[in-house]
């Protein structure tokens, strides 16, 4: 018997790989990454053609900062599904983070065709839009580029995209006349945000050379692309798009700088909001070093300014020492890191800000749970618990409570807080949150020996999985529902 058939514990490579897939799960919730990437690759080398499996490490890789390797990932899941909507999705993101927005919206739109129910799509095809108008000002000054691993504009593997007359049908729109037939108008009116996705695809549609390209598992690019222009046709508004956390603190730190002052001039306040949205817009793109440099730099700024010019300093400080301690998360520099949101929880304090106080709870206990102190995490992170204000915060705080009290043996505790980040996440009716948190419940319960009341949290969350239809996670708690499953008496 050959070592691939059994494991040292006797195990199959069935489960071995269920294993892996689990661990790969559990390491990317966790922020650790290269392990994460160490166990979906292994799987891998147990089923090659595993598409959960490679969205898996495409997440990773994109986690990363490596856009090309996340990108590679994500077509290799869709070989033998053209229509996997993690596959498709995860391709938009690993275009969207290389900068090639028109392609990454192409790829939002398709998957938005193929799920319309899932909301991941839409906010994508929102903010690659948005990216488009911030890169270039308006879709008359768009130019499509090839980078990385886009072969698939090309008819073959000599023939390059006719970028010269995508350039030139491009700019032929700004010759165009300003007045609009009033069916335009409508149109216009009924897409929104959508209309100038529109007018670029038809654009595209336009030059006959381009459009009989084929994408790398043989689908022309003339139907990827009239698809989304079907899709948009019957489009006529928009969800908006949800506040996230950054996007909060931005607009408290906006209510705190931003007010009128006889004192003090506008523009140091200008400077700081102006910063801190491209601080976070370097981080959140993977650039974790551009997002630490440009931190540093305004902190120098800042120590130079006088009373007059910055009265809020101290708090400016803190929220300056919370951006480069989560830049330097991302760069693996764990102690310094620490440092830098303990001086943010310090001065969080001596200003008695609650929000700037949870949010310093908030990454400390992180990096503690990142490096493995679980028992300090806990610390910190039951601090937080009165000062959270949303039912979200509230949802993933309980949850990370839970997981960490499952990774020091302790599980009641984790029990416990399982079932209040339930209890949460059925308040918001927040779906993913309710998957989460009943395999965490599920998960303490087997440990505990409860089998049944496992069996049913994970049955819980499969069928919210399957309301989600997300494929990954459908296919992992099935298969820990039929091991978990094989402990109830017969």
């Amino acid at each position: 018997m050959s070592d691939t058939d059994v494991d040292h514990d006797g195990q199959k490579p069935k489960g071995v790989f269920s294993t892996l897939m689990a661990d790969g799960y559990w390491l990317y919730t966790k922020g650790k990454y290269k392990k994460a990437i160490q166990s979906f690759t292994t799987a891998l080398t147990l089923k090659p053609d595993d598409k959960t499996c490679f969205v898996g490490r495409s997440k990773c890789y994109l986690k990363m900062g490596q856009s090309e390797n996340a990108l590679k990932d994500a077509e290799a899941s869709l070989e033998e599904d053209k229509s996997f909507s993690e596959g498709l999705y995860q391709k938009a993101e690993a275009l969207y983070y290389m900068g090639e927005f028109e392609f990454g919206l192409v790829f939002y739109h398709r998957g938005q065709k193929i799920r319309p129910q899932i909301q991941e799509f839409r906010l994508g095809i929102q903010k690659a839009q948005e990216a488009i108008e911030n890169s270039v000002g308006s879709p008359s000054s768009v130019k499509l580029k090839i980078k990385g691993d886009l072969s698939f504009l090309k008819k073959d593997e000599e023939r390059a995209p006719p970028l010269a007359a995508i350039q030139h049908l491009m700019r032929d729109k700004t010759l165009q006349t300003q007045k609009t037939p009033k069916s335009e108008k409508t149109t216009k009116q009924l897409l929104g945000e959508f209309y100038s996705d529109k007018k670029c695809l038809e654009t595209l549609l336009k030059d006959e050379d381009l459009v009989k390209g084929k994408t790398k598992v043989g689908e022309r690019l003339q139907d990827v692309i009239q698809g989304c222009l079907t899709y948009l046709d019957s489009c006529t508004e928009f969800q908006e798009k949800p506040i996230c956390a950054r996007e909060k603190e931005r607009k408290v730190m906006q209510k705190r700088f931003s007010k009128p002052r006889r004192s003090a001039p506008c523009e140091p306040a200008q400077f700081l909001l102006k910063s801190l949205e491209d601080i976070d817009a370097e981080l959140t793109s993977g650039n974790a070093e551009g997002s630490l440099k440009k931190a540093e730099e305004v902190m120098k700024v800042v120590q130079g300014w006088s009373e007059k010019e910055g009265p809020n300093k101290k708090e400016v400080f803190g929220s300056l020492h919370s951006c480069i301690g989560n830049a330097l998360i991302e760069l693996g520099d764990m102690d310094n890191a620490l440092a830098h949101h303990q001086k943010d929880l310090e001065l969080a304090k001596r200003c008695k800000l609650p929000e700037a106080m949870s949010r310093a709870l908030d990454n400390i206990g992180r990096v503690y749970a990142q490096i493995g102190q679980f028992t300090q995490a806990i610390e910190f992170w039951e601090k937080k618990i009165p000062l959270v204000r949303g039912g979200l915060e509230k949802t993933w705080l309980f949850h990370e409570l839970g997981w960490c009290y499952l990774e020091l043996g302790r599980y009641e505790e984790a029990r416990d807080y399982g079932v209040r980040s339930v209890d949460a996440a059925d308040e918001i009716a927040d779906e993913k949150w309710q998957i989460n948190a009943n395999v965490l419940v599920a998960q303490s319960e087997l440990k505990l020996g409860n089998f049944e009341s496992g069996v049913s949290h994970f049955e819980r969350a499969l069928t919210r999985a399957r309301l989600q239809e997300d494929d990954s996670a459908m296919n992992v708690i099935q298969k820990a529902l039929d091991e978990a499953k094989q402990h109830l008496p017969q």
